[in-house]
């Protein structure tokens, strides 16, 4: 019997009968054939919908919106705040809609600046906004219900401002209401060469002291900023020089009371205005804030000099509060009527 093998070829093709499957039918067979894939575990490649955990975030790329009430003084601590804040890399928006966190720096004085305060916290709060509140109200009264659960900066602790906007966008809350002292006497507060954004380019506010030497029976201010604490007249100088290079064409002084200045530290406030005067370019001009009669008496006709002085202005803030003796008493506002009166007369007259 012959071996299959023996018999010949003509062709390959005879060895691939009619009923094989042709090789294009055998690509397409192909196309249809899918790998088997081996199962992994669900539960560690599940993505949750859930926000990423608060340490994935990433401090210094979000946007803040800064909103401040009060005076002057505490104008100056919002554009500390939102200098060191623009310095880390925050983006400073003029949007309080777009923006990530809301900064509200609040005011104690009035009754309408701190609801316009807690309202807006209220407002922060719907729309799903970080805050961090700073300013008298929340130094002066932290355990407000309203309060509860935000971060607070305290009126002296504004230098640590980065931080604490860092911790509240991880989603903790940190609360810096403490006093600076220095071998335990109360320092004046931030450090005044931090970066700043001016609202006023051409304008620097400089807060010469914290805190005051009085205890007027109506005022909330004074458990928010405390007793009288002067900055070194070598610092004021030396921060008024630095914002004169900076291109600013204006200082305004400011504190709680300007005329107590120095009374804690030797000196005093016309001491402090010469050393200034010297350091006012040609073109710039000095301005005085706030100061209450008690303080300004015994240096009428020093003032009166600086006043007149071509680089500052001849212009003084002195309250009056009530023409009455007696309501003056019962405010424990330290003056009379007649106290008054010498003060505005004498420097009007001079």
């Amino acid at each position: 019997m012959p071996a299959a093998c023996d018999s010949m070829l003509e062709d390959i093709e005879d060895i691939v009968s009619a009923d094989d499957v042709k090789p294009h039918n055998r690509q397409f067979l192909r196309r249809n054939v899918f790998p088997k894939v081996r199962k992994r575990n669900s539960q560690k490649n599940t993505q949750t919908d859930d926000d990423p955990p608060s340490d994935s975030i990433i401090p210094g790329a979000q946007k803040i919106w800064i909103r401040t009430w009060g005076c002057s003084h505490n104008n100056s601590d919002g554009e500390y705040m939102a200098g060191q804040l623009a310095a880390y890399g925050y983006k400073i928006t003029d949007d309080s809609a777009e923006a990530d966190l809301w900064l509200l720096n609040s005011c104690t004085v009035k009754n309408p600046a701190e609801d316009h305060f807690r309202n807006s916290i209220k407002k922060a709060q719907e729309g799903k906004k970080k805050v961090v509140v700073a300013g008298c109200v929340p130094q002066a009264q932290p355990r407000q219900d309203y309060l509860k659960g935000l971060s607070i900066i305290g009126v002296q602790q504004i230098d640590r401002v980065v931080e604490v906007v860092e911790e509240t966008i991880k989603g903790h809350s940190v609360r810096l209401l403490g006093q600076k002292k220095d071998n335990g006497k109360r320092l004046g507060g931030a450090r005044l060469d931090l970066p700043k954004i001016r609202k006023n380019p051409l304008i620097e506010i400089i807060s010469i002291n914290t805190g005051c030497l009085n205890a007027c029976t109506y005022c909330k201010t004074k458990h928010a900023r405390g007793d009288l604490a002067s900055y070194p007249i070598e610092e004021l100088v030396d921060r008024a020089k630095q914002s004169f290079q900076e291109g600013v064409c204006e200082i305004w002084l400011t504190s709680e009371d300007t005329g107590a200045y120095g009374r804690d530290i030797g000196t005093d406030l016309p001491t402090l205005l010469w050393k200034l005067v010297e350091a006012i370019p040609e073109g710039a001009m000095l301005r005085l804030g706030m100061t209450n009669p008690p303080y300004i008496l015994e240096h009428l006709e020093e003032m009166a000099k600086i006043l007149n002085h071509p680089r500052v202005y001849a212009f003084l803030h002195i309250p009056v509060q009530s023409a009455s003796d007696s309501v003056l008493m019962d405010m424990k506002r330290e003056y009379c009527v007649a106290d008054f009166k010498v003060v505005v007369d004498f420097l009007k007259e001079k």
